[in-house]
């Protein structure tokens, strides 16, 4: 089944100051998400973001939120988004198949919600080198939950060039010269 542009959204789940400077391999995951992010708006894919329990959490970090300006941002308290009324009327008013997903903790929020939307019929893709867990186990852990859960799972640059689907136009060019 191929991923297509006008029907995917995004969501960027709880990146957020307290939380992500104890996730495993945090510096190349921000990297990732900086690439994801960028990416999706030079191909105009709605991007949506939640932030859990944001007192105790903190806000999304600062690598992230200036590229996040002007983007619907929802505090959540539970894990799963799906479970989150305004969370579920932003995706309903979208009208999209596919959510692309990205966050942490890999094993908590991200997994729920993907096991939640899919129940919900949508197609959920996880991006697996734009998630991540405190333990490197837990990941692992989820992403195999994940895949024998049937949810896709993917990588930034497979998605982003699946996203653009054709070579030789400006937004080819552009999401080239972002992924080098």
């Amino acid at each position: 089944m191929r991923i297509l542009r006008e029907e995917t959204l995004a969501v960027i789940v709880d990146i957020q100051e307290r939380l992500f400077p104890h996730i495993a391999g945090k510096e190349e995951l921000a990297k990732n998400l900086q690439t994801l992010i960028k990416g999706l708006q030079i191909l105009e894919v709605p991007l949506k973001v939640t932030e859990q329990y944001r007192k105790g959490l903190g806000e999304t970090i600062p690598e992230l939120k200036e590229l996040l300006k002007g983007v619907w941002n929802g505090e959540k308290t539970p894990f799963s988004c799906c479970d989150d009324t305004s969370f579920m009327q932003e995706i309903e008013g979208e009208a999209r198949k596919f959510i692309v997903l990205a966050g942490i903790e890999s094993h908590i929020c991200v997994l729920q919600t993907a096991i939640d939307l899919k129940a919900l019929g949508y197609i959920p893709v996880v991006i697996e080198d734009c998630i991540g867990s405190r333990n490197p186990e837990n990941k692992r852990i989820a992403v195999n939950r994940m895949l024998q859960s049937g949810i896709i799972v993917s990588s930034t640059e497979s998605l982003l060039f699946e996203l653009c689907r054709y070579s030789g136009n400006d937004t080819f060019k552009a999401i080239s010269k972002l992924v080098k």
